[in-house]
């Protein structure tokens, strides 16, 4: 341990214009002795011996929706803020590209232009496109065969991006029926259907726990052993297990009824092909106040899973920006203290 003299932001901010190298860099976690807005703020700071992790790591777009959607940052700069902040995958979210796709009516020239313009700032900062995460495109899942049939269709056109982006996945919802036995039905039917779909583009359909009956780990698994698709999967992220809320609308109301978040991505890590590591606050030694990421990742390494796990910092205590890179940074360290 040593101690240097610098405030905490101006520390996060330098960690992340230096585009920190995992394999090839130390790990760096702060510790604030006390916080304060001094400029000599004495931080207290662990260098972990470099190791290469079991995993690699990349940046869920939607850890910058605040910047995008509130602060008129260009959403094809992704790449470039993922490249400084050391991330070597990209996960795009398509409702930060509504504005100019609705626009046009999702026309093949819109999608097409969407397609280039993310394949051109990957290839320019050297990162892959890994996924892109659809929302408002219709419910896979709902009771009504029509309204279906219909929401499937809209995802073919995700599905042909995510192709040409040399993605290797789409991340669906499943919001649909609160009856179970409608809402299996309902999810099979659907995920049957994209799945045979984007069989025929090599692409995996996978669905996140994401609020609802899809949060039911054990019933989401259920779903896909039905399904039986090699390219139907789950992405399991490591905070979305509300099952019911107190009031559906207002969020902020909080949750009635949760699923264990650590039993729920054991169950469904049998099915994964992508892992979301979610992030709200963070307590002094840098570590998420409600997640255990050591356990997390053990049950992610115990799983067998070898492939990305993407960061997806949603807190409100620091910017954006602070807390990817404190998620980044504790992703990396906990990867230290597993088995």
């Amino acid at each position: 341990k040593r101690i240097i003299f610098m405030k905490r932001r101006n520390f996060i901010r330098n960690s992340a214009s230096a585009g920190i190298g995992f394999s090839l860099l130390g790990i760096y976690s702060c510790k604030e002795a006390k916080k304060t807005e001094k400029d000599d703020e004495p931080v207290e700071e662990n260098v972990i011996a470099s190791a290469t992790p079991f995993f690699k790591i990349s940046l869920a777009q939607w850890s910058i929706h605040n910047m995008i959607n509130s602060d008129g940052v260009d959403p094809y700069t992704f790449a470039e803020k993922a490249k400084n902040w050391g991330f070597e995958g990209l996960e795009y979210v398509s409702q930060l590209y509504d504005k100019e796709l609705e626009a046009a009516n999702y026309s093949k020239e819109a999608m097409q232009s969407f397609v280039d313009k993310c394949n051109a700032e990957a290839e320019k900062h050297g990162l892959k496109n890994l996924l892109i995460m659809i929302d408002g495109q219709g419910d896979l899942a709902t009771s009504d065969p029509e309204e279906r049939k219909k929401a499937v269709e809209n995802h073919y056109k995700w599905v042909d991006a995510a192709a040409s982006m040399g993605c290797h996945a789409i991340r669906v919802n499943l919001a649909g029926s609160s009856d179970p036995v409608e809402w299996k039905a309902n999810s099979i039917d659907g995920l049957s259907m994209l799945s045979a779909y984007a069989k025929t583009k090599n692409i995996n359909i996978l669905v996140e726990n994401h609020g609802g009956l899809s949060s039911n780990a054990a019933m989401l698994s259920e779903v896909m052993t039905s399904v039986n698709m090699p390219n139907c999967g789950t992405l399991p992220d490591f905070g979305n297990f509300c099952i019911k809320r107190k009031d559906p609308k207002d969020y902020a109301a909080g949750c009635a009824e949760n699923y264990d978040i650590y039993q729920g991505v054991e169950e469904l890590m049998v099915h994964a092909k992508a892992v979301s590591a979610k992030s709200h606050n963070f307590d002094a030694n840098g570590n998420e106040t409600v997640i255990d990421y050591v356990r997390m990742l053990q049950i992610v390494k115990d799983a067998g899973y070898t492939g990305y796990i993407g960061v997806e910092y949603e807190g409100r205590e620091l910017s954006e920006e602070e807390g990817i890179i404190a998620t980044r940074d504790l992703l990396l360290r906990a990867s230290k203290e597993i088995t």
